[in-house]
Formats: C-alpha cells, sequence, structure tokens
C-alpha cells in the first residue's frame, strides 16, 4: 500500500456524528446539541455522548461550527392575513403550522420570525429583500403557493434557502411538501354526502389566485362528476369568516337551496352554520356542513363539525427539519406527512325529504 492510499483510507474510515449516535444510542440531534451547547439533554445522556465521541476520537468540524456561530439562528415565515393587526385572524391551521415549526427550531436555540400582512404582494416581496438584506434570518417558510408564484425566483436572487409548504402550480426547484394530493380529502366528504342522499351540494372555497383551493375545487367538481351530479355552487373567496358567511346567505337564499355546504376551511364552515341558523335553518336537519382542516375547535362546537383532518403541526415539523437540514445541521429524519382523512361527526346527516 503507497502512502496515498494509506491515507485515502484513514480519511475514509473516520468517525461521524452518525457512528457517534449509533454507539450512544441516540439521535444524531441530541449528538449535536450536546456539542453546540443546545437542547434539553439530561446529563447521564450527556455523558454517554461525550464517551462515544471519545472512544471514537470524533469531534465537530471547526468549519461546520464556525458557519453556525456566523448565523442569525433565526427563520423566516410570512403569512397573510384580512386583519394583520390581530393575530387571531391568521387561523387555526397556521397557529398548528407555526406550533410544529417552533417544536423542531426552540431545541436548537433557532428562533422563528413571523411576519403578517395582508393580501399585498409587493409589500411581502420587500419583507424578504428586507430580511435577506438585513440578515436577519438564515431562510424561509413560504406558504400560500399560488399561480405565477414570483417569490420563488426572488428568494433565490437573493440567497435565501427556503422551502415551501405546499404544492406549486409548476415544477421548480423549490423544496415543497404537503400531502399528495392537494385535493385530498374532497372526494371523501363528496362520497359520504352522496351516501347520506344529498344531491344538492355547494362548496366555498380560498380565491383563485392560489393553488390549494384550486385542486381542491377542481376535486370536488370532479368527484359530483363521478357521482353524476353537477355543483349547486362553487365558490372562490377569501378565507374570512364574513366572506363564508356573506357566501353561505346567498346559496341559502337562492331558488333551489343546497341542502350540503362543503367550506374550504373550519372557520369557515363555523361561519356557515351561523348564517344558516339566522335563516331558521338546523344542521345537519336542514343542512350538513363539511369543514376542512380538522382543528380541535371542531369538537367544541354544537353539532360537533364534520371534516377533512390534515396535521398542519407535522407539516410544520417536517417544514422546519427540511429547512434545517439545507443549512446543513445535522438532523432526525424528516417527518413523514400523513393524507388528509375524513372525520364524521354530527354536522352531516341525511339529506332532508323535502
Amino acid at each position: 500500500m503507497t502512502e496515498h492510499e494509506g491515507t485515502s483510507h484513514r480519511e475514509a474510515a473516520r468517525p461521524t456524528i452518525a457512528d457517534v449516535a449509533q454507539l450512544a444510542g441516540v439521535s444524531r440531534s441530541a449528538v449535536s446539541q450536546v456539542f453546540n451547547g443546545r437542547g434539553a439533554i439530561s446529563e447521564p445522556t450527556r455523558e454517554r455522548i461525550r464517551d462515544a465521541a471519545k472512544k471514537l476520537n470524533w469531534s465537530p468540524s471547526a468549519t461546520a461550527v464556525a458557519l453556525r456561530r456566523a448565523r442569525a439562528q433565526t427563520l423566516g415565515l410570512v403569512l397573510h392575513s384580512s386583519n394583520p393587526a390581530a393575530m387571531s385572524d391568521i387561523g387555526g391551521s397556521s397557529a398548528s403550522l407555526i406550533a410544529g415549526i417552533e417544536s423542531v427550531l426552540s431545541p436548537r436555540d433557532y428562533g422563528l420570525l413571523l411576519y403578517i400582512f395582508s393580501t399585498n404582494s409587493e409589500e411581502e416581496l420587500n419583507a424578504y429583500r428586507r430580511l435577506a438584506d438585513a440578515r436577519r434570518v438564515d431562510g424561509v417558510f413560504l406558504t400560500d403557493s399560488r399561480i405565477g408564484d414570483t417569490r420563488f425566483d426572488l428568494v433565490r436572487s437573493l440567497g435565501l434557502p427556503a422551502v415551501l409548504v405546499g404544492t406549486p402550480w409548476t415544477d421548480d426547484p423549490i423544496p415543497h411538501l404537503d400531502v399528495d394530493d392537494a385535493g385530498s380529502g374532497i372526494e371523501s366528504v363528496v362520497s359520504h354526502l352522496v351516501g347520506l342522499g344529498h344531491s344538492k351540494i355547494a362548496y366555498i372555497g380560498g380565491p383563485n389566485d392560489r393553488v390549494q383551493p384550486i385542486l381542491r375545487r377542481s376535486a370536488f367538481e370532479r368527484a359530483l362528476s363521478s357521482a353524476g351530479l353537477v355543483s349547486l355552487g362553487t365558490i372562490a373567496t377569501d378565507y374570512s369568516a364574513g366572506a363564508a358567511s356573506e357566501h353561505t346567505t346567498r346559496l341559502l337564499t337562492q331558488a333551489t337551496r343546497p341542502t350540503a355546504i362543503v367550506y374550504g376551511s373550519d372557520g369557515m364552515a363555523l361561519a356557515g352554520i351561523k348564517a344558516a341558523r339566522r335563516h331558521g335553518l338546523s344542521v345537519p336537519e336542514d343542512l350538513s356542513v363539511v369543514g376542512y382542516d380538522g382543528l380541535a375547535l371542531g369538537e367544541w362546537v354544537e353539532p360537533e363539525l364534520t371534516t377533512v383532518r390534515r396535521d398542519a403541526t407535522q407539516r410544520g415539523r417536517a417544514a422546519a427539519t427540511t429547512l434545517l437540514q439545507m443549512l446543513g445541521e445535522e438532523v432526525d429524519e424528516i417527518p413523514a406527512i400523513g393524507a388528509a382523512e375524513l372525520v364524521v361527526r354530527g354536522s352531516t346527516g341525511s339529506a332532508p325529504a323535502n
């Protein structure tokens, strides 16, 4: 063996953080936290990790440590709201997404910088520019994918690592994650309602410039067509309670009113139930109502809300893990995101006889 070959062999056999984790019986994330002075790792576990590193003669890369120390240790998230001054107006699904992100970032001493804007797209683009210019964040989470989304090219030009929580309209190199089908669960909803005897079904969902609402409406129309039905109204609007209430009222006062309405969010569905009651209708005796998101709040209303459950918290965990991995952090396996599922509760019932 030549001297060069011997050197190559020794370099190839150099221990890694995965070797330390395996010997100590912990995750790579735990090893990283111990040697970076982060996280709530118990002292016995810390000692076990240090002993394993000593036995393997392993130490963190000086270059990687220096890079981490030069970072802002903060990631950015921009959300839209019809009332940016009210944190409560961002919606339960967004709150769950934030909780999932924080559950990954907090143990690593990463912060989350949250921006809430109205639908003014130029304000949002300027926010990304400010974040990049001031080096306030190391990367950003993108949500609310839209048609002709200009944010993808912008974050690339700014050098901001980014992850999209959702589905892009066209193929794009920005990493993205969501359930396999953005309209997942809608077919089950229509099948459930048709099985209850409903043939007059309407849909009220999100705006027509957003990818997710478009795909859900398409899934709704396809499911109705497969059942030999046509929609009694397929409406695109914002996700506000006021818009849901207004459009519900219009549907319920037209010549042929629906006996079931599917909504693009649980918040919209609850507003729809209130609008129906104002018109003297009972849920589900006169009108069946289905929401989307599966928020815990749906179990605490009367009647309990039938909904399509999506795990926004898990999407947040997966997005945070993915973005940290892009930044070169040692992370555990990226959490899997389960498919949406229909949760049948008391807000849906048999179609009224008349």
